[in-house]
């Protein structure tokens, strides 16, 4: 596995060659293949130094700590895929890897074995990304890349992650942009111009938080008496007559996993209304409220297909952006959902529940600075404390113990 020599005694190009002293005192080689593949030969000023680094190697690969140079020296091209292949994950996201893998890593980096892509090489390969996509879009899928490479360690393929604390693009705040959220009289206008039988999707979506995924999936047993109970998803391939499963388990979520969402009153007349002139269809066993009316329309609706009908509904509308086109996405009917209900005091644990976010982070990023602002009742709430029976006054507050000193509060638009 490892050779200890001297350069001096079997080095031709050695300038010390031929050396015929027992102890000449010159350095000890010790030669050795990384993981990689790549040959190392690091020197020693004693043949002791030199014998305990060769036996430290032994050691590790006794130990099960020393990794085969073998394993790692198959192609990041062939490894991927294989890992690919591995992962549990939902289809959308097997195609984001997998368009990620074929049109970005792979062109750059594929040639080269798992064990030896170097930091620099993702250095390098983060920098390109740079220029082509969003800031965003390359932190979320160097996670995928990461999880690559923590994988090849787990099996021993390297030895460590080139993705380490790797310098990523900064991203901007996940935090809705207010502008993105239309106002009820859009809404309504919305429900008023998109074809009828696509009328209660957008009140679903406002008025319960649904995605539009959720929204197209919707049957007659998600309606309970003042609540409703969403159960899945619709398949992006649910239009399709080969598709074997239509529907899929809401996100974050595993088979048979659902939430409830409170239902309001107009929402349910909302529904009513849609069952007595639309009816359900029956699709995959299940009652559906929504399907394409017409023949040669595929089976079921998916985001993609709706998106058609609501972009239609916006330019009729005339809900568009200067350069013409729809100001808004179905996703926006869903910040109006969770802006309205924060705007009223719901607490955001709730919200987030009934959005069905992983976790009450996601919600606090997207939707935090929407809650209203707490700043009087928060001196309010510490003048009390701190100072029962003392008046509350506004304005300046003089520093206690400071003469003269006095801090004006800023406004709260300012703090904001």
């Amino acid at each position: 596995m490892a050779t200890v020599y001297q350069r001096c005694k079997s080095d031709k190009r050695n300038v010390n060659y031929p050396c015929e002293k027992s102890r000449c005192g010159h350095p000890w080689t010790v030669r050795y293949r990384e993981p990689g593949g790549a040959e190392r030969q690091p020197s020693f000023e004693k043949k002791s130094q030199a014998d305990a680094f060769a036996d430290r190697l032994h050691h590790d690969k006794y130990e099960g700590l020393y990794l085969d140079p073998k394993r790692g020296e198959i192609p990041l091209r062939t490894y991927a895929a294989e890992w690919l292949e591995r992962q549990v994950i939902s289809d959308s996201t097997y195609r984001n890897y997998e368009s990620f893998l074929r049109i970005h890593l792979l062109p750059c980096l594929g040639d080269k074995t798992i064990a030896g892509v170097e930091r620099k090489d993702i250095e390098a390969f983060v920098a390109a990304l740079g220029k082509k996509l969003a800031a965003s879009t390359v932190c979320d899928r160097m996670k995928m890349v990461t999880s690559l490479f923590h994988t090849a360690i787990k099996e021993k393929r390297r030895a460590d992650d080139p993705t380490q604390d790797i310098k990523l693009p900064r991203s901007a705040t996940h935090a809705v942009d207010e502008d993105e959220i239309p106002t009820l009289y859009e809404v309504d206008l919305m429900a008023k111009q998109i074809s009828p039988q696509y009328r209660l999707t957008v009140y679903l979506q406002a008025g319960a938080g649904l995605r539009i995924s959720e929204t197209l999936a919707f049957t007659a047993d998600c309606v309970r008496a003042d609540f409703l109970r969403v159960r899945r998803q619709v398949s992006s391939k649910a239009h399709r007559d080969d598709c074997k499963t239509r529907f899929k388990p809401l996100k974050h979520r595993a088979e048979g996993e659902y939430r409830d969402v409170p239902l309001p009153a107009f929402l349910a007349e909302e529904i009513d209304m849609h069952l007595r002139e639309w009816g359900t269809a029956t699709t995959a066993g299940m009652e559906v409220l929504f399907t394409p009316r017409d023949r040669g329309k595929s089976t079921m609706p998916t985001a993609n297909t709706y998106a058609y009908h609501f972009r239609k509904a916006l330019k009729a509308a005339g809900i568009v952006k200067p350069d013409g086109s729809p100001k808004y996405t179905p996703h926006g009917l869903r910040h109006f959902f969770a802006s309205t209900a924060l705007a009223h005091g719901i607490p955001i644990h709730e919200v987030s529940r009934w959005l069905g976010h992983k976790s009450i982070k996601t919600t606090v990023d997207v939707y935090g600075h929407l809650i209203p602002a707490s700043w009087d009742r928060c001196r309010t709430v510490m003048q009390t404390a701190l100072r029962p029976g003392s008046p509350n006054r506004a304005g300046r507050i003089s520093v206690v113990g400071w003469p003269g000193r006095q801090i004006v509060p800023a406004s709260d638009d300012h703090r904001r």
